[in-house]
């Protein structure tokens, strides 16, 4: 089945120049050229992923990004045409899975596209389907978190984080290795995306202590301590 792309851009010639490339690589594209029209579409198509422009007229892209989080988990893809280090970090704060700064390749756009839809999917080092820590259970199969059999709404990006560090508990991994196993590459300034993505995993875990920081290093997984 084809995978579905909502594309919500106010500049038409970047939405007609990525819905191209997108269609030659089999998408079916929905595209708005506002915030209001882009998040109706949205959450009326419901497609795999979505695309979003920062400064959009009517509803800008952080508030769809907020709004989108609270429905559901469909990865998102933040687009902006400043190269500010603060607005990077408000989008993934409130839940974006990456960041495509303007100017950008089209090629680009659409190899983090595909690399968030098959990170989203099926698949881990660890051959156990299901990972259980205190009162944490990881289904890697069915991609659901639960803490104390409630159900957690994670991000795609969030979920494989978590997914690799609870596979390998008392490891330490630098916040390079996280990087690249969570998006396929490593660029300049990936340190805070880092550690935005283990701000937000921290906050939705609540008071289960699990992710510890190791200073100067990066992070890693206790599961026998997650209850202090």
């Amino acid at each position: 089945m084809a995978k579905r792309i909502a594309i919500v851009d106010d500049d038409k010639k970047i939405v007609a120049l990525l819905k191209t490339y997108f269609e030659k690589e089999g998408f079916v594209v929905y595209e708005a050229h506002d915030g209001a029209e882009g998040l109706r579409l949205i959450q009326d198509k419901t497609p795999d992923i979505a695309v979003l422009d920062v400064m959009l007229p009517q509803l800008d892209g952080f508030e769809i990004c907020r709004k989108l989080r609270k429905e559901g988990n469909i990865p998102i893809i933040m687009l902006t045409a400043r190269d500010e280090e603060t607005d990077k970090l408000i989008g993934l704060e409130l839940g974006a899975d990456d960041y495509v700064v303007k100017p950008f390749s089209p090629r680009e756009v659409v190899a983090r596209v595909k690399a968030i839809l098959r990170r989203s999917g099926k698949g881990t080092e660890d051959t156990s389907d299901v990972i259980t820590a205190g009162r944490l259970a990881i289904d890697r199969t069915r991609h659901v978190v639960k803490i104390d059999d409630i159900p957690l709404e994670l991000t795609p990006t969030e979920f494989k984080l978590l997914a690799l560090l609870a596979s390998n508990p008392e490891r330490v991994f630098s916040r390079l290795q996280i990087i690249e196993h969570i998006q396929g590459y490593s660029f300049e300034g990936y340190e805070r995306t880092v550690d935005a993505h283990v701000k937000n995993l921290r906050r939705k875990l609540g008071d289960a202590q699990y992710i510890q920081t190791v200073y100067g290093i990066g992070y890693k997984f206790l599961p026998a301590e997650a209850e202090k």
